[in-house]
């Protein structure tokens, strides 16, 4: 299977004019379909939740898989959600976000490798998730700006995260994360 690399992902983002054109078209994950539970931040993110992931690079078909474990605390309106990555080439991360609501059914957001404030709203059924980050490979450090969707999926049982990720304001990869109550 293909690594991800950091060229990867700036071949991604200089991609041929009819590639750059069709990319353009996914700036944001659509909504998920079908009837889906309400969900809110807290809901998705408070206690423990174990997941698995692939990063995919839309031009080339790079991938790199990887688990997480979640650990979510809320205390009063602050949610703190430490992540614990682990990417199948054997690179680990920890990384933390804190979250502080910022009115009803919004939350502002940082963790260690972003840039600037991330943005929450949550919208019924899915939450959208919005922010920068400089992404940390085997290649070194490329900044990346993210659209996640979180949904409940249909079973009730699993939480999804759907993103498009962008660089210099063009899409170049997607990521997909299925996590589950550990």
């Amino acid at each position: 299977m293909p690594k991800l690399t950091r060229r990867s992902l700036i071949l991604g983002a200089t991609a041929t004019t009819a590639s750059v054109v069709l990319a353009g078209c996914a700036r944001v994950p659509a909504s998920p379909a079908g009837p889906l539970e309400p969900l809110t931040l807290d809901q998705a993110f408070v206690g423990q939740l174990r997941g698995r992931g692939v990063f995919r690079v839309d031009l080339t078909g790079d991938e790199r898989r990887f688990t997480a474990d979640l650990n979510g605390t809320l205390r009063g309106d602050r949610l703190t959600v430490v992540e614990d990555f682990v990417y199948e080439d054997g690179q680990a991360d920890r990384l933390t976000w804190v979250f502080d609501r910022a009115g009803p059914g919004r939350w502002t957001g940082q963790r260690e490798d972003t840039v600037g404030r991330a943005e929450v709203i949550e919208l019924g059924t899915e939450i959208r998730l919005t922010y920068t980050a400089d992404f940390r490979s085997n290649e070194g450090i490329t900044r990346l700006d993210f659209a996640d969707v979180l949904y409940r999926a249909p079973d009730g049982g699993r939480i999804i995260n759907d993103a498009v990720v962008r660089r210099w304001g063009l899409p170049v990869a997607r990521v997909r994360f299925e996590m589950t109550p550990a």
